[in-house]
């Protein structure tokens, strides 16, 4: 018998996996359908179908209804500006996993909102579903070497249309290889929608803590990666999005 040799291949690092894109387009739809069908129709994510709404509103003079969509707006705004602090220097000197602070944010925040009485208004709901999903879209950026969102998917259908043309027509099996990375995660976050929005209407508002338990998943695969290469230095790079600018004061 040949003896066994070992596998070389190096692992994608769980920051730009598959795995771990899917897992958050399938929360990045669970949210979008979660707040638009339980939550006065209003998108936590898509801060485009936001604006649109908000123009489209004023045009009819329905200002109340158009004041509705500038909360998740600003909210995600905010998200931004957290996700962004992570990265700086000083708070990166303390926080040496980003990645894994922004799932524990997110997963704390969602438990939160499953638990916010049916009084609290919806708006204050969705602001806070927004600002999640900031952080989420902020931190994670990079699939494999490609730049990608998992929380709205006009970008990644245009990459995985550009992707599969070059594919069929060139032969191209890289980009064939990235078609269907991305049909993957716009297959995962469309499940998710449906899942958020069915669960919503039909189990209530508390199913949002589904999404935190997807979240939980994917924290657990920065873990397991960790336990897998257990000779890898621990520190802020594990973490690091290679689609982002390096975090400048850290050796």
């Amino acid at each position: 018998m040949r003896p066994a040799t070992e596998d070389t291949t190096p692992r994608r690092p769980t920051m730009v996996s598959v795995e771990l894109g899917v897992l958050l387009a399938v929360v990045g739809g669970f949210l979008d359908g979660y707040s638009v069908m339980g939550l006065g129709g209003v998108f936590a994510n898509a801060q485009t179908g936001n604006v649109v709404l908000l123009g489209v509103e004023a045009a009819r003079g329905h200002w109340a209804q158009a004041a509705g969509h500038v909360p998740p707006i600003v909210a995600f705004v905010a998200g931004v500006a957290v996700a962004e602090t992570l990265r700086r220097p000083r708070v990166a000197a303390v926080v040496r996993r980003p990645a894994r602070a922004a799932l524990v944010v997110e997963i704390a925040v969602l438990v939160v909102v499953g638990l916010l009485s049916a009084g609290v208004p919806d708006v204050a709901k969705v602001m806070v579903i927004a600002f999640v999903a900031s952080i989420q879209v902020s931190t994670f950026r990079t699939l494999v070497t490609w730049s990608y969102n998992t929380t709205m998917m006009t970008g990644n259908i245009r990459s995985a249309s550009q992707a599969l043309y070059l594919a069929v027509v060139d032969r191209d099996r890289e980009a064939g290889r990235k078609a269907r990375h991305f049909a993957v995660i716009i297959v995962g976050f469309l499940a998710g929608g449906v899942a958020g929005g069915w669960l919503v209407l039909h189990a209530g508002p508390r199913t949002i803590w589904v999404a935190a338990g997807v979240l939980l998943v994917a924290l657990g695969l920065f873990v397991l990666d960790e336990h897998r290469s257990p000779g890898r230095a621990t520190g802020a790079g594990e973490d690091d999005d290679p689609g982002s600018p390096p975090r400048r004061g850290l050796r």
